[in-house]
């Protein structure tokens, strides 16, 4: 989509915008009334139980509660970053709101703005999930600073000339090859804009940091961001392990001692002046604790008067509009409190801001995710340039709130994959149209580079993918091309005394297996549910897994994949009850975008006669699913009903002719 001018753009925006920031609220908002609680903590969208204890002050001076439960925290998708709501009992959704710093297997921590309410302290404290608000308003902020971005709006808008020239550089890492190289001399060369564009196993990220290293070499201010956290500490590490001085800004959410020796917060610690407003944030507290010994001037008391007149009449000690000398004297004695309060406040946050100022000044590269780009403490940053990490999984309102922080812009991704979620039906047309997709309809295929060597699946793994959906460019390292699970110990005489179909399915000189239910085990749908299961995949998932396990295959290697939450429920609740051991990975196929194993274990759950495939129609699901294994793809449907669709027609062929193709009922 073109569009002719800022206001086009801005409107068309903030509207798509606004429909997904009203799609999540009220998401949260219809859960949190129709589920219990028990269901939602099920889901991962709730912590129930919970003790609350503040435990001190954050950044800003926020409050920080550490919320813990006996026996730990459950699983749960509430992650560092996220905005959750505390209450007692069932929630309402208008309970005062927090942002989730720190998670560990036995506590979160949330920092709040304001002193935190009764409801919130104590025991049987419920934590919910809850929208984003602060990253929409980023959103809505940077789509109005693009007014004074001229260079970044003509991009946007299809009006810049891309110039894409190779320069030559001195690697630091002499082992990238040749599609790495040449995509790292084309991001140095180029300007305002280039991508990279990376496949699964092929070394993004490795490219991306090899180019961040080569602009700090050029003096140049590098902001590097990703979508998630995870991305954006894999970044901050390899960074670091260049030996660049990289700050991460926000707060990781895996809190390993490389990520947290390099952020923000941690080396704040360390600055005198910090240290000085911390002191004065005690001292405010301590103020604070004294004012309850007097009285609040609220409206009952006050009575019109103002500041100065309390203070006026409690020197004089008469009585003035029905109120006793001795409550002015209180409320008087509470104003003075607030004032100094005011005034340490106004001071605390003046070393804090000299102290991050020195911190991010002396970075050679600030890391965030997009969305922490757009905080108080980057306000005034600019950059000589912009990365972005993970870019096909970003909206482009997402990508806007670090590009208006930067002169020129790189962005790395594989549009061939997931788009971004989105909980909007109407904005999700729009919304899942990438920036990086965009870009390349608008100025052609010539502003990016394709990553080719693959360094994860074994060559058979690879093949239909590359077909598929790469034009067969895709090359497999000759260290991952021919590994199977022979190298982990599983070979053909240890898989004879399994039941059949196993020992052909576990074959591994079979990387890729399709099992065949042929219609014989139908899909499901729960009463209310929109999503399906299917039994009979389940079951055959079961037996995969414990056979891969009594084989001596890691729990940690194996993962499971199913397009449906349904299904990964019923698998996940299968392999629970049998012993199978939590480290057995088992998500949605939007969960392991991203990730890899040495085995995955794919479930299409879709079986009916009417052909309906649902989503699984979009194929750059089955594409990423099928791109997680290093060693062995294996994978359950019904061929009667995913044939209907040529891809996955093309991908049950591919499989019979690899010879990984198996009947799992006979008549």
């Amino acid at each position: 989509m073109r569009f002719r001018d800022y206001g086009e753009y801005h409107d068309h925006f903030r509207r798509l915008i606004l429909l997904e920031r009203e799609a999540e609220i009220e998401f949260h908002r219809r859960e949190i009334r129709r589920l219990p609680g028990w269901k939602r903590e099920k889901l991962g969208r709730a912590i129930l139980n919970l003790r609350g204890k503040l435990v001190g002050r954050g950044l800003g001076g926020t409050y920080l509660v550490k919320y813990v439960r006996q026996g730990g925290l459950p699983q749960t998708e509430i992650k560092v970053g996220d905005l959750v709501i505390a209450s007692r009992g069932k929630p309402k959704g208008n309970e005062v709101q927090g942002t989730v710093v720190e998670k560990t297997r036995f506590s979160l921590t949330v920092a709040y703005d304001r002193y935190p309410p009764d409801y919130a302290l104590g025991r049987g404290v419920r934590v919910d999930l809850f929208a984003n608000d602060v990253t929409f308003q980023r959103m809505l902020d940077a789509l109005k600073a693009l007014r004074g971005h001229p260079d970044l709006l003509n991009l946007l808008l299809g009006r810049a000339k891309p110039e894409i020239t190779e320069t030559e550089v001195e690697f630091k890492n002499t082992s990238l090859n040749g599609s790495q190289r040449t995509a790292v001399k084309k991001a140095i060369g180029s300007k305002p804009v280039f991508l990279v564009h990376g496949p699964p196993g092929t070394g993004k990220t490795t490219t991306v940091v090899e180019a961040i290293y080569q602009y700090v070499a050029r003096g140049k201010k590098v902001l590097a961001t990703a979508d998630s956290n995870v991305a954006t500490d894999n970044m901050v590490e390899r960074l670091a392990a260049y030996g660049i001085n990289v700050v991460r800004v926000g707060n990781p959410s895996r809190i390993t001692k490389a990520v947290v020796e390099h952020s923000l917060d941690y080396l704040l610690q360390y600055d005198e002046d910090y240290k000085r407003a911390l002191k004065i944030y005690e001292e405010v507290d301590r103020l604070r604790q004294e004012q309850k010994d007097y009285l609040a001037p609220t409206p009952r008391w006050r009575r019109g008067l103002s500041d100065e007149q309390i203070l006026r009449h409690a020197e004089t000690g008469t009585p003035v509009r029905g109120v006793h000398p001795n409550a002015i004297r209180k409320m008087a004695a509470w104003i003075k409190l607030q004032k100094r309060i005011n005034h340490l406040m106004e001071t605390a946050r003046k070393y804090e801001a000299i102290a991050v100022e020195r911190i991010l000044r002396n970075a050679d590269v600030v890391c965030s995710t997009n969305s922490s780009a757009g905080s108080e403490v980057l306000a005034h940053f600019r950059f000589d340039i912009v990365f972005i990490d993970e870019a096909t999984q970003s909206t482009e309102p997402s990508c806007l709130i670090p590009m208006v922080k930067g002169s020129a812009w790189i962005m790395a991704g594989d549009h061939k994959q997931l788009p971004p979620t989105i909980l909007s039906e109407e904005a999700a047309r729009h919304l899942q149209i990438t920036l990086f997709e965009r870009l390349l309809k608008v100025y052609g295929e010539g502003i990016k580079e394709m990553l080719r060597v693959q360094y994860r699946m074994n060559r058979v793994i690879m093949d239909f993918p590359n077909r598929m959906f790469y034009e067969g460019k895709l090359i497999a390292h000759e260290s991952v091309a021919d590994h199977t699970l022979r190298d982990l110990g599983v070979v053909p005489e240890v898989l004879k005394g399994l039941p059949q179909p196993l020992p052909f399915v576990l074959d591994p000189d079979r990387p890729v297996i399709f099992a065949d239910t042929l219609g014989r085990s139908p899909e499901r749908q729960r009463r209310g549910s929109t999503s399906y299961y299917n039994e009979g995949e389940a079951d055959f998932v079961l037996k995969v897994v414990k056979a891969l396990l009594d084989l001596k295959v890691r729990p940690e290697d194996i993962g499971v994949i199913s397009p449906y939450d349904d299904q990964v429920d019923l698998i996940r609740g299968l392999l629970n009850g049998n012993g199978i051991p939590e480290e057995v990975e088992v998500k949605t196929v939007d969960g392991f975008q991203g990730r890899e194993k040495e085995v995955i274990v794919v479930s299409f759950v879709r079986s009916n006669d009417r052909g309906e495939m649902g989503f699984l129609s979009d194929v750059r699901r089955l594409n990423v699913a099928i791109t997680r294994p290093k060693r062995k793809l294996i994978t359950v449907g019904d061929s009667l009903t995913l044939r209907v669709h040529p891809v996955y027609k093309g991908f049950i062929n591919y499989s019979l002719k690899a010879g990984g193709y198996v009947r799992l009922f006979h008549p």
